[in-house]
Parts: structure tokens; sequence; C-alpha cells
């Protein structure tokens, strides 16, 4: 089984760095590797296996595959394949396809790591990965919000680092076990930058213009990116229960700010970036179950942004005066309704089993957070169709690889299928779908973006670190 495991990840960094040599070969070695990927997920999850594998015992260095690692996994596979299908015979170069397989392969390491050295290591090598594909495009444009990217996502990972040293210098080793004896302050260093990292609260509002301003591929690999922030954090709750109580609050935090953001954006990239914030607190805000929900929303909002890719604007006032393509349509109203919990999809297990992990306080709140889900995503639903925009061939097989995986991945948690959650989740979705009707699509409000800037984000940072450092503190 070891074996297994470091052929997988191994493997697909050499493939990587062969497109180089083979660049003509670049779609079909990538390709191959996010299928070698996806049969590693499934058996993962199919078979419930969990292992450790102990890769260097002086400094703690192991790697822990189990569900989590599965959903995340899974989710990172599927993503990639179905950009892989989008860019099918497209200009993409060896470059590209050579970034892509090495954020794929970086991502996984994030999957199965265990210790605090690795995941350094693992986040860092994302960062300039994420930075190259942004840049792809080479304009003006594009490379100044790589460089925002890579800035901020590098002063994170400082203060990650250094909280790092502090717990090995506590416990003289990397593992994660370590965190439950580091000084406050370390704990303090390591949540904030993950927190940036991933996207959550005020700390991730670099993510919408990241995300809206990327090539539609590069944004939609970018979702997966940001679990590689969140997936540590899932980890660090299962061996500190502070943390998790932490994590629970920047949850509820992080699902409401988000969802408002969404409501009120005018353009459909941003308010899916913005939507992604909202649906990272769902995800933190019961972390023992963060993978199932992490797989349905990465199915959906994947689906979702490649759609927006080539919807004819991205404004919504302007789509609202034009037909779009039926198909595109029937696409866009799949992902939202399992983003808004429709049952027979993946959103209404994942929402459900979710709901059955909450705190009692945090039910009434994320009841609320629910129902700004259905709102945003309203606002995809009712778009008017029957237009005739041509959309090329290989859209559909991508797309196709997602919408099949939302119908698929239903089966995980069969026992949401009850009356009471059916009927909760239908009053729901209607009670979104009527805000909207009634209310927020006739209103026209423009959130001010001040928050966005740059030096805005780093001094963010800053209040998030004093505030998380009191946390740590209480609990």
């Amino acid at each position: 089984m070891n074996t297994i495991t470091i052929t997988w990840i191994g493997l697909p960094l050499l493939l990587g760095f062969v497109i180089y040599l083979f660049p003509k070969l670049g779609a079909y070695l990538s390709l191959a590797t996010v299928c070698l990927s996806i049969v590693y997920g499934v058996w993962i999850l199919i078979s419930q296996t969990s292992f450790d594998l102990q890769v260097l015992d002086n400094f703690g260095v192991i790697l822990k595959i189990d569900q989590l690692s599965g959903y995340f996994i899974l989710n990172n596979a599927l993503i990639t394949l179905a950009v892989i299908l989008y860019c099918w015979h497209t200009e993409k170069t060896g470059f590209f396809y050579t970034q892509l397989t090495i954020v794929h392969t970086s991502v996984n390491a994030v999957f199965i790591c265990a210790d605090l050295l690795s995941l350094y290591v693992a986040l860092e090598v994302i960062g300039i990965v994420v930075f190259l594909l942004i840049a792809y495009p080479r304009n003006d444009r594009s490379i100044w919000v790589a460089l925002r990217y890579l800035f901020v996502g590098n002063v994170a990972m400082l203060f990650y680092l250094v909280g790092a040293i502090l717990v090995y210098k506590t416990n003289y080793s990397f593992a994660l076990a370590g965190i439950n004896n580091a000084p406050p302050e370390a704990l303090a260093l390591m949540i904030m930058a993950l927190l940036s990292k991933g996207g959550v609260f005020i700390s991730g509002l670099w993510l919408p213009l990241s995300h809206s301003e990327a090539e539609t591929s590069v944004a939609t690999i970018s979702g997966v990116v940001v679990k590689a922030g969140v997936f540590p954090l899932l980890r660090f709750a299962e061996v500190s229960d502070g943390v998790g109580d932490i994590l629970r609050i920047f949850g509820v935090a992080t699902a409401l700010i988000g969802s408002v953001y969404a409501i009120l954006d005018q353009d459909t990239k941003r308010t899916l970036a913005l939507s992604t914030i909202a649906q990272v607190g769902w995800i933190i805000a019961a972390p023992a179950v963060g993978g199932f929900y992490t797989l349905s929303h990465g199915l959906a909002k994947a689906s979702a942004f490649l759609t927006a890719g080539v919807l004819p604007s991205r404004d919504f006032r302007e789509l609202e005066r034009q037909k779009i393509n039926t198909r595109l349509s029937i696409v866009l109203t799949i992902a939202s309704l399992s983003m808004m919990g429709f049952p027979l999809l993946a959103g209404f297990g994942a929402k459900n089993l979710t709901f059955n992990n909450l705190l009692p306080w945090q039910i009434v709140i994320m009841n609320i957070a629910a129902v700004c889900t259905a709102i945003v995503y309203a606002k995809f639903i009712f778009l008017p169709f029957g237009g005739k925009q041509e959309v090329r061939p290989t859209f559909w097989s991508g797309v196709i690889v997602l919408t099949l995986g939302l119908f698929l991945g239903n089966g995980f948690y069969l026992e949401a299928y009850t009356i009471a959650n059916l009927s909760k989740a239908l009053i729901i979705i209607l009670a979104g779908c009527l805000a909207y009707g009634l209310i927020f699509r006739k209103i026209n409000i423009t959130l001010n973006r001040v928050l966005e800037e740059f030096d805005h984000l780093i001094g963010f940072m800053s209040l998030m670190l004093i505030l998380i450092f009191w946390m740590v503190l209480k609990v």
C-alpha cells in the first residue's frame, strides 16, 4: 500500500516535467495523471482505508490517508479532469499542462500530509505554480493579479513558517499532534495563515479579484487550491478541540459575510468567487464532516464557473435583457440547485450532513446562511433562456463530468433522505427564490470594494492575528 501511495504522488511530478520534453503529449500525460488520482480517491472512499506512512521519524514527517483525504483527492481529480477536457484542442501549450500537473500533484500532497513541514513545502509550491498559471495570459492585468496573489500568499506562509518553527522548538517534531503543546502565538500564527490561504472571513477577501480576473480554466482550478488552505485546518481540528471551536465560529461568520457580498454583487464571476468564501465557511463550520461538503461544493462551483466563462456577459443586468443558450441554462440550474441543497444532488446530502454536526448555537445562523445561499444561486436560475449562442464542443465534455459527479455524489449520504430533511430543503430553496424574486432582483446596491484593496488585505492579517491569539488564549 505504501508503494502504491508513493508511486501515485511521485509519478505525476515526473510526468509534469516530462511534458517539457514532449509538449505535444501534455494534455494526454495530464489526463493520465488525473485518471490515476480518480482511481486512488474512489478506492480510498469505497474501501474506507485509513493508514499512516512515516517518512522521517526524527522530524515527525508523516503521511496520513483516510476518508477525509479521499473526498479532497476526488474533488481535486474531477475538477482537474473537467479543466483538461475544457481546454482540449485549444491553444494551451505544454507549459500550461506542466503547471496544471504540478499544481494537481502538490494539492494532492497537502491532502495526505500530517505534519507541519510537508504542508509548508507543498503550500509554497502551490503558491508559485498558481502564480504562473494566473500570469499565463501575460498581459498587464493578469500579471498584476498574479503578483498580488503571490505577495498575499507569501506573507501568510511567512506567518505559518514562524508558527511551525515554534512548534518544533517546543516538541522537537513537526507532527500535527504537537500543536496541543504549542505556545499560543504559534497556533495563532498558523491558523491565521491557513485562514488567509483558505479564503476564510475578511482575510479571504483577496479571493474575489483573483478568481474573477483569472482565465476561466485557471479560476476553476483555483477553487481546488483554496481547499488546500482549508484542509490543514480540518486536520488541526481533529487533533485539538480548541481549534475546532475556533473554526466553528469563523465558519458561521464566513458563511454569512460571503453570502451577503455574493447576493449584492452584479458580476457573475465575482458572485461565484464570493460564494466560494461563504461555502468555505460551511466546510469549517462542522470540521468533522467537511470532506463531503468540499466535494459537493467543488463540483457545483466548477460547473458554474466554466459555464459563467462562456456566457455572453459577466453583468447580471445585461444577462437579464438577453436570452442565454438553453443548454447552458440547464447546466447552471443543476449546479445552482446542488449549491442550494436540492434533493437528488450531492449538495442535499452535504448540507444535511453538515446540519447534523452543528452545535446548537450554530443551527439558527446556518439556516439563515442556507437561505442566503439560495438567494445567491436564484440569480443564475432565473436568467432568461432560449438563446442560440455557440459553445465549443470541449466545453460540454468538462461540464458533463462535473454534472455526473453531482448526481453520483448524492449516494454518499443517503441517510439524509427523510421527510423532515426533504421538507426543510424545499422550504429553504423556496424562501430563497421568493426573497430574490420579490426583493433582491429589484434592488441595485453595489458594495464598496475598498476592503479588497491590497494594503487593506495585509492589514486584515494583523487584525486577524490579534483576534485569533485572543481566541486561542480563551479556548
